[in-house]
């Protein structure tokens, strides 16, 4: 599908209907994030995406979109569930809910430099990661995998690992309604059992990071940070039980959409109406692995907070957790009355206004003051912290990260990884348990300019700006 951008504002290009799209595109970027059309099909993923059953008022693009499994990551659309509307796997992903979890410590840069060889060192012992190395807690059997993958965080804080604020704190209050643990076959029940509490490989992470400046004074306040303070940054998601399920339903739906007379010009989009039984399916599997990838987070996350306290005398604090590979169900206003949409959400966030009824309680009362939205860069680069805003557009949604600008192979040929490794140390950013490949395949060359990618977002009004943060530890598969 040939795509042809209009630019309507600094931020906001625009891709008019064509060749069977229901809704124009939107892309959210700066002239210089838009993907390069010679090697990477994001916007003619933008406007496939633009061809679904039931799409309403467009098919949206953040700020780091790049090339995705059928719907470019950093892509979202919303379909109207009463009207035909479709649920597909491929605009989710196959890290289903991955996600992001930042905690804060009283405790400065200062005085972290002092004990940044025992916490680094403790947490490396204590973070499983990689592929195959096992996870924090080893589940019994399919028993309590099932009461995981219907409690998520809940589930872990009642058997003692965590505390009450961490479900506050997280999006759906710990776990999502809705989970169906028997639409999860044995196959991926089988690949989640030993890895619940594991980072994985790829991006994923476990940060030691400082505030290295604060943007909106008010709402760094309302969310516990400081200039200097340091946190932990955690970035993981399902793990082979997610990448199971979506493998799964991809195969379902791509059988079943011709009997709901559904063509789509991708095989990646596979789809069935959402309120069919595979659709129905899918969204019990899928809020399955989200509570799976909720737990899995909570247990590394209680993992890092025992070293910190061990080492520090300090605890962690959760400020928030948000995923941004889902399809949730949610009530908008579009064309002027109110409807029932699934919102896709592939490598993109929720960013709540001010208010909102789903918002940490301590904070829904706070005037101005929206959803906590995280948005990590690349390893050795800032990440921030946002707001959600009032009127966000794109259904309250925003960017997850930097976004890749080359492949992982393209990276590592980019690189050594023991150069890159002395880089990052002489940085001042501790280094632990990555391989000499991993760390090249995530240099951050291999990413756009996080930096670029906040002021798009901010200049677009998808989210605002409230802190700076950068790495001083990384714990990397």
């Amino acid at each position: 599908m040939a795509v042809k951008l209009v630019e309507e504002t600094p931020y906001r290009f625009r891709i008019d209907p064509v060749d069977g799209m229901r809704v124009p595109g939107v892309v959210f970027a700066s002239r210089r994030l838009l993907p390069d059309l010679s090697n990477d099909q994001a916007l003619t993923q933008v406007a496939n995406v633009a061809t679904l059953p039931g799409v309403v008022e467009a098919s949206y693009a953040m700020p780091d979109v790049h090339w995705g499994y059928g719907f470019p990551i950093g892509g979202v659309c919303a379909t109207d569930i009463d009207r035909g509307g479709v649920v597909s796997p491929g605009g989710v992903g196959f890290d289903i809910s991955c996600g992001v979890r930042l905690y804060t410590c009283d405790l400065d840069r200062s005085r972290f430099a002092e004990v940044v060889g025992p916490v680094m060192d403790g947490l490396a012992r204590v973070i499983p990661r990689g592929m195959g190395t096992g996870g924090v807690w080893t589940l019994s059997g399919r028993d309590q995998l099932d009461a995981v993958l219907r409690g998520g965080s809940r589930y872990a804080v009642e058997r003692g690992h965590g505390v009450e604020r961490d479900l506050d704190r997280c999006e759906d209050f710990g776990a999502v309604a809705d989970a169906d643990p028997s639409q999860v076959s044995e196959r991926a029940a089988q690949r989640g059992m030993k890895s619940l509490g594991s980072l994985g490989s790829g991006n994923h992470f476990l940060e030691v990071q400082a505030v290295d400046a604060v943007l909106d004074e008010r709402l760094a306040e309302a969310f516990g940070l400081r200039v200097n303070q340091i946190c932990v940054m955690i970035h993981c998601g399902s793990r082979g039980l997610g990448h199971q399920i979506c493998s799964d339903f991809v195969a379902r739906m791509e059988r079943v959409m011709p009997a709901y007379d559904i063509k789509v010009p991708d095989r990646q989009l596979a789809c069935a109406p959402v309120t069919s039984p595979e659709g129905q399916a899918y969204l019990g599997a899928m809020a399955a692995a989200a509570n799976y990838a909720r737990a899995n987070r909570q247990m590394l996350g209680q993992a890092a907070r025992q070293v910190f306290e061990k080492e520090t005398g300090r605890t962690l604090d959760l400020l928030y957790d948000i995923s941004h590979n889902l399809a949730k169900i949610e009530t908008h206003v579009v064309d002027g009355e109110e409807r029932r949409l699934c919102v896709h959400r592939k490598g993109a966030t929720r960013a709540l206004p001010p208010g909102h009824p789903d918002l940490p309680p301590d904070l829904r009362d706070v005037p101005g003051v929206g959803q906590p939205v995280l948005i990590p860069g690349s390893m050795g680069t800032a990440s921030y912290v946002l707001s959600g805003v009032e009127g966000g557009p794109a259904f309250a949604s925003t960017c997850h990260g930097a976004g890749r600008a080359l492949s992982r192979h393209q990276a590592a040929r980019s690189v050594r990884g023991a150069e890159l490794r002395r880089r990052l140390e002489a940085q001042g950013i501790a280094v632990r348990g990555a391989s000499a490949r991993g760390l090249a395949e995530e240099t951050p060359e291999a990413y756009k300019d996080i930096d670029a990618v906040i002021e798009a977002a901010a200049g677009a009004g998808l989210a605002r700006p409230v802190a700076r943060l950068v790495p001083v530890g990384v714990v990397k598969g």
